[in-house]
């Protein structure tokens, strides 16, 4: 039996802000001090299912994500040393059921109809062997036709999370049958959801093979199904990358996984042509979806006084608080039930009972038109990254860190002289004509209008200040004339 994973990583993560930015989301950070991030943890979770369950062979991954994230999404998956049996690019965001549609007509179209493991890339799971048995019991439903989605039994009256309504509790068992989906409910009605043993929290987490998926699409959502299939149809295949037609995807409507589909199974009868058989089995396996601060500070580590400190940070009587620095020493004294997070150009403070209203700051942040909420002062790019580290009228200064092997494209500016002074590693140059290497104390100028490229041909990242002067220092004074990255 075959296993399709199906990674969701569209997801802006707007409520972890300032950490999780649009060009840089919450799932590829690491947000609890470890090595690997939230899309590697999902991409590992099945290492060993083969192992436990010899009948069962997991495939190659496929990833569905933003546009904007595609070098560094791949870039994830290399460190991990994960080949992927496809990466699907999002011109724009349309929500989750297309998002799986595309996943799914590319499964097709690559392989028999295997069955899909759907997981979105930001959810934290405790208990990894716990998850792969639960996996293996939906796989086996899954396989044969049935839908299958993972509910987590609730802990407390959550408005943030959809519910699932199980038709037969006893059941559990094998699975149950869904009677109802029921979407981020209000206080008093997360209250009596709560109590009642037949809801569970819908994960998000489903099983099914995509032939099933299509189908019920198409029969709830034909105009979604038709856009995504002629957006796909249309596609190409550029280097690791699998691009939709931009015109065609940008006309499908935006909706979830649980609106376009599941609440119809749960609702209608069983219908004609297509399997509507759709069961939850619970997910008893330490689950999280990290939606916002609050959620961060429970799953992390705590000190004896209930704190979650991740950083350099230094306490005082502090009590059931999140503190996290990523750049400098955070102080906290006499603090009660508060996050404090600190990045290098933004320092959030809020009370942990309104931590998902951050989403309203980062709402504010677009209205004014500042950069904060979407790009870090640390910026990723596909051979490496900058930070800012000064800025004045007519000069700016950057920190430039190139991967070994990586390239930055044969480029010009039209306002701007570049000095380039190496801090450590070696820079191959292309300066108009001229082609020379640069080791660590030694510069060059490259004046306005002159085709330059920065190349680092050793086997250590390359360090460079770059000093810029000119009349316009802004990103898009940017004349590509080569990029093996195709940008």
């Amino acid at each position: 039996m075959n296993i399709q994973p199906v990674i969701l990583s569209g997801g802006a993560g707007t409520r972890l802000w300032p950490l999780s930015r649009e060009l840089f989301p919450k799932q590829l950070h690491a947000p609890f001090g470890g090595e690997s991030t939230l899309l590697q943890h999902t991409v590992l979770r099945l290492n060993g299912l083969g192992d436990q369950y010899p009948e069962v062979n997991v495939l190659p991954p496929i990833l569905v994500c933003n546009e904007e994230h595609r070098f560094l999404v791949a870039e994830q998956m290399r460190q991990i040393k994960i080949e992927m049996n496809g990466l699907i690019l999002e011109p724009v965001g349309r929500n989750t059921a297309p998002a799986l549609t595309l996943a799914a007509l590319h499964a097709i179209s690559i392989s028999d109809d295997n069955v899909m493991l759907v997981m979105p890339a930001d959810h934290v799971i405790r208990d990894n062997g716990a998850f792969q048995r639960i996996v293996y019991d939906g796989a086996l439903k899954a396989v044969t036709g049935y839908t299958v989605t993972f509910g987590v039994k609730p802990t407390f009256p959550a408005t943030g999370y959809g519910y699932i309504k199980r038709s037969n509790v006893s059941a559990e068992g094998e699975g149950c049958t869904v009677s109802a989906f029921i979407e981020k409910p209000g206080e008093k009605k997360a209250h009596q959801l709560f109590e009642d043993d037949c809801y569970l929290w819908n994960s998000g987490i489903f099983m099914m093979r995509p032939s099933i998926w299509l189908a019920q699409l198409s029969y709830f959502r034909r105009d979604m199904y038709d856009i995504c299939k002629e957006a796909s149809d249309k596609g190409v295949a550029d280097g690791d990358f699998r691009r939709v037609d931009v015109p065609t995807f940008e006309l499908c409507p935006s909706d979830s996984i649980d609106y376009a589909v599941m609440e119809n199974l749960a609702s209608n009868e069983p219908l004609i042509d297509i399997e509507s058989r759709l069961l939850v089995i619970p997910l008893e396996a330490g689950w999280s979806d990290v939606g916002g601060w609050a959620n961060l500070q429970e799953e992390a580590p705590h000190d004896e006084h209930g704190n979650a400190i991740l950083g350099d940070v230094i306490t005082h009587n502090v009590k059931d608080s999140l503190l996290l620095s990523s750049h400098r020493l955070i102080a906290g004294v006499g603090l009660r039930n508060l996050i404090v997070v600190e990045t290098a150009d933004a320092v959030l403070v809020a009370n942990k009972d309104d931590a998902q209203h951050v989403k309203e700051i980062v709402a504010q942040l677009k209205l004014e038109g500042r950069s904060e909420h979407q790009i870090h002062k640390r910026v990723h790019r596909p051979w490496g990254d900058y930070e800012g580290i000064d800025l004045g009228e007519r000069y700016q200064v950057k920190r430039i860190t190139v991967r070994p092997g990586a390239s930055l494209s044969l480029q010009m500016h039209h306002h701007r002289a570049e000095h380039w002074i190496v801090v450590s590693g070696t820079a191959m140059i292309t300066r108009g004509q001229e082609e020379f290497l640069l080791s660590e104390n030694e510069s060059t100028y490259i004046p306005i209008g002159i085709k330059h490229r920065l190349v680092n041909p050793g086997h250590v990242a390359l360090e460079i200040i770059e000093v810029q002067s000119g009349s316009y220092l802004g990103e898009d004074d940017i004349v590509r004339f080569d990029d093996e990255y195709g940008r």
